[in-house]
């Protein structure tokens, strides 16, 4: 087995090898093997293509301290297919492109990984390789599975035909990878040359199966494995069993993502409750507390509290595509969003998207189709993701306080009614600024296996490291600007808080004395929030929210949501209720009950259902932004996503309020 390092050492000879196969190999399952959780991800510059990277130490008898540098390449069926993955392999393997943070120049050795189940479909990527004259090294995947079919493979005859070392092994247990680090130490440049005519690439196809043992009665009868392929993909692929299927078991996969993840968020949210107490209590009170325990601990806090559901989701995700599952459902999403100007390929970022948009924009990466993966970076942020659910859960409270099943429906509708603004939306840039005939989706179903664990959990743990860096970085910066905003500039103590004061100090009853200085606070809170940077913008900003409904407290909500959407619900507490203790039940109560300046109500019907259609729509997030601009190839995408879903939120909030208004509502 080789062990990994993440350091280089300054006596051994470094070397790069670049692994390269099919998708559905297990090709990325093998690098995981090998390299383990020291691996990185990263991209090759220019490109929304991603690699695996590690430096790996190959624990030899007569190699002990080669280094290799292991680049996992993105999945390809050729080198000289018109897709954006195919060119870049075939950069790499031409010496003139390298993943960010790594020197451009020719692989030392190329890994080939195949499958041993279907053989003859990996020559093409085979002769491919041999023909860049690269010391090569094949490696013959998922060999358990090929024994279970009776099929065989003699890997001396194997490697006579391709001319180059062959190790029959299998990633997901473990087998032959002794020998498949012993071969990589030394690879082999291959001594012959695949055939380039239709005459010498049959026959090199007659020497190949040659080395390949088949079951005796196949001609005649199908192996078990495979009938239960086909009848498994009678049902999963059926225009109706399929969809019915797909509905079932992606609601069993949030059922386990909202169940499952609410415990690690509790602990995670006690957790960094505790850590500010404790650190509070370090820190003399004044502006450095304030920004350390406000600022600093709660920005992280409100970040790393949706990482469970992250994880999970990405975790669950790699299960069903080890499984074989997820290209099933591809096929069958494949139908519904066809219509719309969107291909199966955006099934996955979709789906991620309702746990967060970011993982689910750079999953787009996967979309072969330009304009297709443009589409998907530009809806995905209307699938409604975790940072909407307080917002959801506050004002279906608010708008049915004792009629959960009615919350129930109004939560539904939120994620249907995005689902539907994101198909419409495409539909739309389709046929305008994105126009042009899709790329038929070319789909391989692989078979059936059991998922490798271990590397769903590294795709889990590097997927959440990811989102830890892209998002939480940002979240936090955003989060010490508006603790700033919201703090500044100081303002003296109200007389009206004053007199409750004064007038506690004459009362004997302590708890009458101790509600009278809770008003007073309360007053001074919300008179310092109304004066600060924050609350001043929202007062010039209300008048273009008033037909909205919104008050200068909501206007402040809502500006303060673009930066992040779970700011909301907090910055509303501050706004109204004097208190940032979200989780305090008279928080919420004070929340819902709130007045506004003239002493009116200002969470009314007409206003919930009007911020409930906003806060489904409008593009809320600023990290999302940054990421959308990343991955579409410039700003201008992202301010059109941006001017876009604000556009139709505000239509549709003002709709909604109107409505209300007009049919005698409040």
């Amino acid at each position: 087995m080789p062990t990994t390092s993440p350091d280089s050492l300054a006596t051994s000879t470094r070397r790069t090898i670049a692994v390269l196969g099919n998708p559905n190999v297990g090709k990325t399952t093998l690098f995981n093997r090998i390299a383990g959780i020291r691996a990185k991800t990263s991209n090759f510059p220019g490109t929304t293509q991603e690699a695996r990277i590690a430096h790996i130490r190959l624990a030899t008898q007569d190699h002990a301290d080669t280094e290799s540098v292991l680049i996992d390449l993105p999945g390809i069926y050729s080198l000289h297919l018109d897709l954006s993955e195919s060119k870049v392999c075939a950069d790499v393997l031409d010496g003139t492109a390298a993943p960010a943070g790594e020197e451009a120049h020719k692989p030392d050795a190329l890994l080939v990984v195949i499958d041993a189940t279907n053989l003859m479909r990996n020559l093409s990527i085979v002769g491919e390789s041999i023909a860049k004259r690269l010391p090569t090294l094949v490696a013959v995947n998922m060999i358990d599975s090929a024994r279970r079919r009776g099929i065989h493979i003699d890997a001396a005859k194997l490697a006579e035909c391709l001319g180059c070392p062959v190790v029959l092994c299998s990633a997901r247990t473990g087998e032959g990878l002794e020998e498949l680090a012993e071969a990589l130490a030394h690879p082999k440049i291959p001594d012959r040359t695949a055939p380039t005519d239709q005459l010498g690439i049959e026959r090199w196809a007659d020497d190949i199966y040659a080395a390949v043992s088949m079951p005796t009665d196949q001609s005649t009868e199908q192996p078990a494995d495979d009938k239960l392929t086909d009848r498994l993909d009678r049902a999963f692929t059926h225009p109706v069993l399929g969809l019915l299927s797909f509905t079932l078991i992606m609601t069993g996969l949030f059922w386990m993502i909202f169940k499952l993840a609410s415990y690690p968020m509790d602990w995670i949210d006690l957790w960094f409750g505790a850590v500010g107490s404790w650190v509070g209590s370090l820190i003399p009170e004044g502006a450095i507390h304030d920004m350390v325990v406000d600022g600093v601990i709660a920005g992280v806090g409100g970040t790393v509290i949706f990482l469970p559901q992250i994880c999970l989701l990405f975790f669950l995700l790699a299960l069903l595509e080890g499984s074989g599952y997820l290209a099933r459902a591809a096929f069958v999403i494949d139908r519904a969003l066809r219509p719309f100007g969107l291909s199966g390929h955006a099934f996955v970022p979709l789906l991620s998207s309702h746990a967060c948009a970011i993982p689910g924009i750079m999953a787009a990466r996967a979309i072969p189709d330009k304009r297709d993966r443009i589409a998907t970076i530009l809806v995905a942020p209307f699938m409604s993701c975790t940072a909407r659910i307080p917002v959801y859960v506050l004002l279906t409270t608010i708008l049915f306080p004792t009629r959960p099943l009615l919350q129930a429906y109004a939560f539904t509708m939120c994620y249907a009614m995005g689902i539907f603004a994101g198909l419409f939306t495409s539909l739309l840039f389709r046929r305008t600024i994105l126009r042009g005939k899709s790329r038929p989706m070319a789909l391989e179903l692989p078979s059936y296996r059991l998922p490798d664990l271990k590397s769903a959990l590294l795709l889990t743990f590097d997927r959440g490291v990811v989102f830890l860096k892209k998002a939480g970085t940002l979240i936090l910066a955003i989060s010490i600007v508006l603790w700033w905003l919201g703090a500044y500039p100081h303002s003296a103590p109200t007389q009206a808080a004053n007199d409750l004061r004064a007038q506690a100090q004459s009362i004997v009853d302590p708890e009458q004395a101790d509600t009278l200085l809770a008003q007073a606070d309360a007053l001074d809170t919300r008179n310092a929030a109304a004066n600060s940077f924050l609350g001043r913008i929202g007062t010039t900003f209300q008048p273009a929210f008033a037909p909205l409904g919104y008050d200068r407290q909501l206007t402040v909500g809502v500006l303060a949501s673009f930066a992040a959407r779970e700011v909301f619900v907090s910055t509303m507490a501050v706004q109204v209720a004097g208190s940032d203790d979200v989780d305090d039940d008279t928080v919420l109560e004070s929340i819902a009950n709130a007045t506004n300046d003239d002493g009116s109500p200002i969470f009314t019907y007409a206003t919930s259902w009007s911020l409930l259609f906003f806060y489904v729509l409008a593009s809320l997030c600023l990290p999302t932004l940054v990421v959308t601009a990343k991955e579409a190839g410039g700003w201008k995408w992202a301010l059109l996503q941006l001017g876009w879903m604000s556009l139709l939120a505000y239509t549709a909030a003002f709709a909604a309020y109107q409505f209300i208004i007009s049919a005698g509502g409040t």
